[in-house]
């Protein structure tokens, strides 16, 4: 999806690349805020009497859990789809882009490539509230939306075989890069519950 929604992928389709990627990071915000809206409610229901320091350990055991799952695993658990590309020939430019953004905004209905997207949520949950869950999802959304960003300059076909190559050649690092920020975020929250 990232190589398709391109300038260049775009202008072969008669779209400009600039009002496709806001539609796109618009879609995955709105995504993301409305899962952690309904995650930050049910915190609310659920954990309405449970204390901060248990809902941060929540959320640490929960980010520690990702980290070893994917350190032993290799892999992830959850769905094995990726978004539709047909949707690139057969639908107007908003549905295609809404519709991707809001899939990669919501981040478990595809590919989950990171523990650290199951983090996102368990974070929403214990934040107990949905403004709260609501904000923590909508920055998720725009994470995950922004990397359509990669591709802002890909305007020939050799510049698209680039950033294959650029992407391929940045997995390990940033994935290396999100275990360790999830390994700080559980030493930062046991440091918290236990001064």
């Amino acid at each position: 999806m990232l190589a398709s929604i391109t300038p260049l992928g775009e202008r072969a389709r008669g779209n400009r690349w600039t009002t496709t990627a806001v539609l796109f990071i618009a879609a995955s915000i709105t995504a993301g805020a409305a899962v952690g809206a309904m995650l930050g409610l049910l915190g609310s229901l659920i954990l309405a009497h449970v204390g901060i320091g248990w809902r941060l350990g929540l959320l640490a055991a929960a980010l520690a859990l990702g980290v070893v799952w994917e350190l032993r695993r290799g892999t992830v658990p959850g769905p094995r789809r990726q978004v539709n590309e047909r949707w690139l020939d057969h639908y107007r430019r908003w549905i295609y882009a809404s519709g991707f953004g809001a899939q990669l905004g919501v981040g478990v209905v595809t590919i989950v490539v990171t523990s650290a997207v199951y983090g996102v949520w368990a974070a929403a949950l214990a934040s107990a509230h949905p403004a709260a869950g609501a904000a923590i999802g909508a920055a998720a959304g725009a994470m995950r939306g922004a990397t359509l960003l990669a591709g802002a300059r890909t305007t020939t076909p050799q510049q698209l075989v680039r950033l294959h190559e650029f992407l391929r050649s940045i997995q390990r690092p940033v994935r290396r890069c999100t275990l360790t920020a999830q390994l700080a975020l559980v030493g930062a929250a046991a440091v918290v519950l236990v001064v």
